[in-house]
């Protein structure tokens, strides 16, 4: 367990750490370029995503913190992945950029927000975990402050911070793979008696995601490039935020499940989408 409190924070930081040296404050007043296209992809992710999540698990009768898990899963912002499908599909990665940056600050708000919400319905949580002021202060910690860090190290050392995109792109990768391992590891059971119903559902989660990221941009006239980068951002949430914040903010392994499945299934639509987009450029 002092592997988990200590190692997945730190991970997890690193992560968050490697995002904040792709940032500078100009991907956040870059939203002002395209306002419509920013305010679609948040209001989609903030919003309809949660609603079409919930659904999902009345849908398949997930319940306690199972539940609760696929819906911090879906209160996480875009992963670090979601630049490189969008650049792989010919999307506008400059906008998934600004939106990786907003994004960051919103979930500091939505995340307690959203979790507090699910465990006063789902675990009928008189307390709501989720919204007590040592938890909200975790999760900034967790999720804003090293990207903060990582934003002013960009800025003082900018040479060195674009050599290490690839290497932190890389090490993103790696660490939500072994963050994946620690949660199968600590919850096996629950997996194993789970799979069959969290499977679809985030399965499900991840194409809606997607579709939903595209094709709501794209009835409002938002440009292709755009919508194309509004559906990664959207479709690939940030598991490794989630299973952190479930195994070290709420202490909780079984929650941490859903996200680790969705962590390992996201992947895979991303990557039909990504091909489909770049390949049928005039059909879409």
């Amino acid at each position: 367990m002092l592997v988990v409190q200590i190692f997945l924070p730190l991970a997890l930081g690193l992560v968050m750490f490697g995002l904040g040296l792709t940032l500078t404050v100009a991907d956040f007043a870059r939203v002002a370029k395209y306002p419509k296209a920013a305010v679609i992809a948040l209001t989609c992710q903030v919003i309809i995503l949660p609603a079409i999540c919930l659904g999902l698990v009345l849908a398949f009768g997930l319940k306690g913190v199972l539940a609760v898990g696929m819906m911090l899963l879906v209160a996480s912002p875009g992963g670090t992945s979601a630049n490189l499908f969008s650049h792989l599909a010919g999307g506008d990665v400059a906008l998934n950029i600004t939106l990786t940056a907003i994004n960051s600050v919103l979930a500091v708000f939505t995340l307690p927000l959203v979790v507090g919400l699910s465990m006063a319905h789902f675990m009928a949580d008189s307390a709501e975990v989720g919204l007590q002021p040592a938890k909200f202060v975790q999760v900034f910690a967790i999720v804003l402050v090293p990207v903060a860090i990582g934003m002013l190290v960009r800025r003082k050392f900018e040479a060195w911070a674009l050599k290490m995109n690839d290497p932190v792109r890389i090490a993103s990768v790696v660490v939500l793979v072994l963050v994946i391992i620690a949660a199968i590891a600590q919850a096996y059971q629950q997996l194993i008696d789970n799979i069959g119903t969290l499977g679809p559902v985030a399965l499900l989660l991840s194409i809606f995601s997607l579709l939903i990221g595209y094709y709501v941009p794209k009835a409002f006239k938002v440009e292709r490039k755009q919508a194309i980068a509004s559906a990664m951002e959207i479709g690939i949430h940030n598991a490794t935020i989630a299973i952190t914040l479930a195994l070290t903010v709420l202490n909780d392994e079984t929650m941490a499940i859903p996200p680790a499945v969705y962590g390992v299934l996201m992947y895979l639509p991303a990557a039909v989408a990504a091909r489909l987009l770049s390949r049928n450029k005039a059909v879409v």
